[in-house]
């Protein structure tokens, strides 16, 4: 069998011809070129390029950066210990409960047989005969901070989420007297800004809440919380989680006005259903006044520490 001849290799194609003119050699090409190069984001510092440090991959030096930034701050301010408040957003002051019970009245006089108009009613009239809870965060934090606030080292420093209600009213009231409060916000899809009373200086935004917690927890010598809804009862049972667990420092846990809390949590139910050990319960104190909760703060730290 005649044997099949072999494919001819195709001849090389002829390269393109070159330009009289080198291309670095062309000044104005250069130029542009290093223009380009300046305008690069390859070119930025990595501290300083936005679209670098919000990319996914990156979401651990995010977390890492709002780890150091509070934490130097606050080392700056010589900041020793915190008193944490967790209360609602919307438990405010007498006059803006009565303002918005005001307007609930006339909405519903204008609809009488609205029903959302006549719950608002309700609720507004609630909101106002609770807002006698913003009145003691704010007198509670007055006692805590006017003694406490020294040059060598500032100790039972008010600390809150830094938004409305019953955090303003704490953070307020060391404003009163002239004393420093922290506020750490949360980044939320509805923008919450930070109240007027924080020291400008302890006031910080975070993306992650679970760094902000790390910094609630990390300094705190007491955790005070007031009447609030599910951000205050989401911070009430992780503190009570991390205490029963072992996983914090022993601290005072105040649950200010036994009435609301009785109500909102049969916490006696849970320990005669076994869920909970019966000296779980001595986890949290009751408080009524300003100043049962701070002499019960004082009276924790004058004790030998339990683990």
């Amino acid at each position: 069998m005649a044997k099949k001849p072999k494919a001819e290799t195709p001849p090389p194609k002829a390269c393109a011809a070159l330009p009289d003119t080198v291309l670095g050699d062309d000044v104005a090409l250069v130029a542009e070129n290093m223009e380009r190069i300046l305008a690069s984001p390859s070119y930025l510092l990595a501290q300083e390029d936005p679209a670098l440090l919000t990319m996914e991959e990156m979401r651990g030096v995010r977390m890492l950066l709002e780890l150091g930034k509070p934490e130097l701050a606050l080392q700056a301010d010589k900041i020793h210990s915190t008193v944490i408040v967790f209360g609602g957003t919307q438990i405010v002051e007498r006059t803006a409960a009565e303002r918005r019970l005001s307007a609930a009245r006339r909405a519903l006089a204008a609809n009488p047989g609205d029903l959302k108009a006549a719950r608002e009613v309700q609720r507004s009239q609630r909101l106002l005969d609770q807002a006698h809870y913003y009145d003691s965060a704010r007198h509670f934090a007055k006692l805590v901070s006017i003694d406490n606030q020294c040059e060598s080292q500032r100790d039972y420093v008010v600390i809150t989420g830094g938004g409305p209600g019953i955090m303003e009213a704490a953070n307020r009231g060391a404003f009163d007297v002239g004393c420093k409060s922290i506020g750490l916000n949360i980044k939320l899809p509805a923008e919450q800004q930070p109240n007027p009373f924080i020291t400008p200086e302890l006031c910080f935004q975070f993306k992650y809440f679970a760094l902000r917690k790390f910094h609630f927890i990390l300094r705190a010598a007491a955790v005070v919380l007031f009447p609030g809804g599910f951000g205050t009862l989401d911070e009430m049972f992780e503190t009570l989680t991390l205490r029963q667990t072992h996983r914090m420092q022993p601290v005072p846990i105040i649950l200010f006005g036994r009435d609301y809390w009785s109500h909102v949590i049969d916490f006696q139910f849970l320990a005669d259903s076994g869920v909970i050990a019966d000296h779980h319960l001595d986890l949290f104190t009751y408080a009524e006044t300003p100043e049962e909760a701070w002499q019960q703060i004082l009276d924790f730290h004058a004790r030998p520490q339990r683990i």
